[in-house]
């Protein structure tokens, strides 16, 4: 048993501070307290800065680690994904399992307690056996002239369901179908990254013009918009994942509000976004919407590191106590796990992280420029 006591605990977008946390040897919550004076807690072990649940990476693909570094910045959304194909047959298979080990192991050190994961392969099945962290894997439908017999055999693995990849990279029937197969496990879902998704609907800009020169034509564009493809295509009660987003208005928020009874996980990966075409979520919007805003890394080959803490310094003029939610309960609701993760309760087993490197200057903690994470349980 542990007794953990620090500056601030942030949870569930509420500050706590002088927190005193009782922790059994299964990392269980056993009490939730304040201290009133140091020189009295016995066996207590004290940190400097805010202590939060474990983070929920609501959207990564880890088995891309391998290409750390291998694809330059800015090369816009089409030449990004023109640039995966041409690189990734350049590994072996011992220097992409290492990568997987590494990758893993980092995001446990820094606080990951869940991650929503795309597989377009069986590697990182191994790693996720062993790991520590809670893997939720989406096999991902990908690809206009692609099948659902593609990914068959990936949802064999526990914890692994179908996913259709985006509005704009499957034909109608494997959309539906996938979405079907997934008997309401949520669907993560590529949305509205880049201005050509809408175009490509109107008949324009850079994937249409892709889709032409392969011959390749579309049974879906009679939908009209990326959105209306999602109300027309998908049962009300549908769980969603919506990655992304950085070319949504106020229109798609309208009608996918009015379809979905659920409510929407709006995944947020501004660093990647950053990398590819220098867009950025529409995060003041979906503030200003109430929507239910979470967190992802993307992958290795379009980000520098999987380190939430600096996703969360993309947000810049949001309370560190909300952004932490959108990173903490946000994420763990997005996957059905908020009853074990995502909050400091009592009966919980969410990880402990340790936030240091705070400005505590003022009335509530705030994220700095060199603020880390590592984890204490």
């Amino acid at each position: 048993m542990r007794r953990i006591a620090s500056h601030y605990l942030l949870d569930r977008g509420q500050i706590l501070a002088r927190p005193l946390l009782t922790v059994d040897d299964r990392g269980r919550i056993l009490a939730v307290e304040q201290w009133e004076s140091l020189d009295r807690l016995h066996s207590t072990e004290f940190y400097a800065g805010a202590l939060c649940a474990g983070f929920v990476n609501a959207h990564c693909h880890i088995e891309l680690s391998y290409l750390r570094g291998a694809i330059p910045r800015g090369t816009g959304f089409g030449g990004f994904a023109r640039a995966i194909g041409q690189v990734r047959g350049g590994f072996s298979a011992e220097e992409r399992a290492r990568a997987l080990v590494a990758a893993d192991a980092r995001m446990w050190q820094e606080g990951v307690a869940a991650v929503a994961d795309i597989v377009n392969g069986a590697t990182s099945f191994e790693m996720k056996r062993r790991s520590p962290i809670r893997y939720r894997s989406f096999a991902e439908l990908f690809g206009l002239c692609s099948n659902v017999e593609s990914v068959e055999e990936l949802l064999q693995h526990p914890q692994t369901t179908i996913t259709p990849h985006s509005t704009y990279s499957l034909q109608d029937g494997p959309f539906r179908l996938s979405a079907a197969m997934a008997a309401g496990a949520p669907l993560s879902i590529h949305f509205m990254e880049s201005e050509d998704e809408q175009a490509l609907f109107d008949g324009s800009g850079s994937l249409a013009a892709w889709y032409e020169r392969m011959g390749w034509l579309c049974d879906f564009l009679h939908y009209g918009s990326p959105a209306r493809r999602l109300t027309e295509s998908l049962e009300r009660e549908q769980r969603l994942l919506l990655i992304h987003a950085c070319c949504v208005g106020e229109e798609e928020l309208q009608l996918l509000n009015d379809h979905f009874i659920n409510p929407i996980a709006w995944v947020l990966c501004p660093r990647s976004n950053d990398y590819i075409s220098s867009l950025r979520p529409p995060t003041e919007l979906l503030r200003s919407w109430g929507a239910m805003i979470c967190v992802g890394t993307d992958s290795l080959a379009s980000n520098e590191s999987l380190s939430i803490v600096e996703e969360l310094k993309c947000f810049a003029g949001v309370p560190l106590k909300e952004c932490l939610a959108w990173a903490t309960i946000n994420g763990a609701r997005a996957l059905g796990l908020e009853a074990e993760l995502g909050s400091v309760e009592v009966g919980k087993c969410p990880g402990i992280v340790l936030l240091e490197g705070l400005d505590m200057s003022g009335s509530e903690p705030q994220l700095t420029a060199s603020t880390t994470a590592r984890r204490l349980i």
